[in-house]
């Protein structure tokens, strides 16, 4: 293979859920196969690139101050779901099963990797918290350690703020040690439907 195509390769390979075998098959595709495809892709990657943000309020997809969620003034305030990345939120999204709005922290808490509350978007959570007239808070993280570490984090800090706020824990249907991701929405739809109250 030319030097050209294998730093093409290595850089697709370095992708989340990208192995040797993907990153040659797609590098091929593109390259090769269908070289038609390479000047749209390349051109809305600088677009989306320029444009894309964080929404300023719940850390999702924007492309203005607010993301659409943010947005949508039929969604109901008095909720918040909080999520460990953007795809957790389009995968409840996905399910159609909640109509309140959501916050990403970007992470865990993980001191074993160096992940404290200040590498999290928690600062914003805690003023949200302050500001709107939030009743319940939905823990949708991973049913693992670092997952249950956070969610412990997060209701003690809502407690210290605002202790009237009901938290909640999302978990039946969820496999243990599973992420929100790769679940199907019946199963995301399922969990939202039977979650639990978090004790105080």
């Amino acid at each position: 293979m030319t030097p050209s195509f294998d730093k093409v390769r290595q850089l697709l390979k370095m992708l989340p859920g990208m192995g040797h075998r993907s990153a040659e098959r797609l590098a091929l595709h593109l390259l090769v196969e269908r070289p038609g495809k390479l000047a749209p892709l390349l051109e809305s990657l600088q677009a989306a690139a320029a444009a894309v943000r964080r929404c300023g309020r719940c850390g999702s997809l924007a492309e203005t101050e607010l993301c659409p969620v943010c947005q949508d003034v039929k969604r109901d305030p008095a909720a918040v779901c909080v999520v460990e990345q953007v795809p957790d939120l389009m995968a409840i999204e996905r399910s159609a099963a909640y109509r309140g709005t959501y916050h990403v922290l970007h992470g865990r808490l993980s001191p074993i990797n160096g992940v404290g509350p200040d590498q999290l978007n928690l600062a914003t959570f805690e003023q949200r918290l302050k500001d709107e007239p939030i009743t319940e808070v939905v823990l949708a993280l991973g049913n693992d350690i670092e997952g249950e570490a956070t969610c412990h984090y997060i209701t003690e800090a809502i407690h210290a703020i605002r202790p009237s706020i009901k938290v909640s824990r999302i978990g039946f249907g969820l496999p243990s040690g599973s992420g929100l991701t790769f679940a199907d929405p019946a199963t995301l739809r399922s969990a939202l439907e039977g979650r639990r109250d978090v004790a105080n």
